[in-house]
């Protein structure tokens, strides 16, 4: 059975580095693979853009392509968006298919700073999308939970719905949010940066225009 895996974040705005990343991890997990926008972030600041507005990017982000779906289950829940109220959600509507949570090799390095997060391992397997080059380092606590759960061949998470935790080698683009939004404020034209279904339709990305932030 095909993998599930889950790629959350903010996406405001949702950019060619948040696709090139999921996309290249659904092909070496062999995964159907949903971006989840996150509603209430726990770890960061509230996005700029509503809901609403950030949904219709990412609709328009994922036009004519089937390996990349969107689950808007987090913006339907009130308060912050917690992984594990997600995977417990997701396990039981899944049963036992094999569910991956993706996550940043930084964002895996402060796993023990989140809700449950030892109980993520019962529901999902967890890829540590690593870029060339970049070595982040582990706690202790994480690193003796991690140990007896690591895989090296992606077929090893086919087998068995939960937890593993595998490494990807990813393709870096560095591109960023922050600077993106920037450059919509001052009225530029962040052409190859974001997504083209994001230009099709002016109103898409009128959340940033001439509003200047600090995030």
């Amino acid at each position: 059975m095909k993998p599930l895996a889950l790629f959350g974040g903010t996406f405001d705005p949702v950019h060619l580095g948040h696709l090139s990343v999921a996309w290249e991890a659904s092909e070496l997990l062999d995964a159907e693979v949903r971006l989840m926008p996150a509603n209430v972030p726990p770890h960061r600041s509230a996005p700029t853009a509503t809901s609403a507005q950030r949904v219709a990017m990412l609709k328009a982000a994922l036009q004519g392509q089937s390996r990349l779906t969107l689950d808007t289950r987090e913006l339907r829940r009130e308060g912050p968006s917690y992984t594990i109220d997600t995977l417990r959600e997701l396990r039981s509507e899944l049963g036992e298919r094999p569910l991956v949570l993706l996550l940043g090799a930084d964002a895996f390095a402060g796993l023990p700073s989140w809700q449950s997060w030892r109980e993520l391992f019962d529901h999902a397997h967890i890829g540590v999308l690593n870029r060339p080059g970049i070595d982040v380092e582990w706690s202790t606590d994480l690193a003796v939970e991690i140990l007896p759960r690591r895989v090296n061949d992606p077929k090893v998470l086919h087998e068995i719905p939960a937890g593993k935790v595998i490494e990807l080698s990813v393709t870096p683009l560095e591109i960023s949010a922050t600077r993106i939004r920037e450059l919509l404020a001052e009225g530029r034209d962040p052409r190859y940066l974001l997504p083209c279904g994001l230009f099709d339709d002016p109103s898409v990305l009128a959340p940033y225009r001439g509003v200047r932030n600090e995030k």
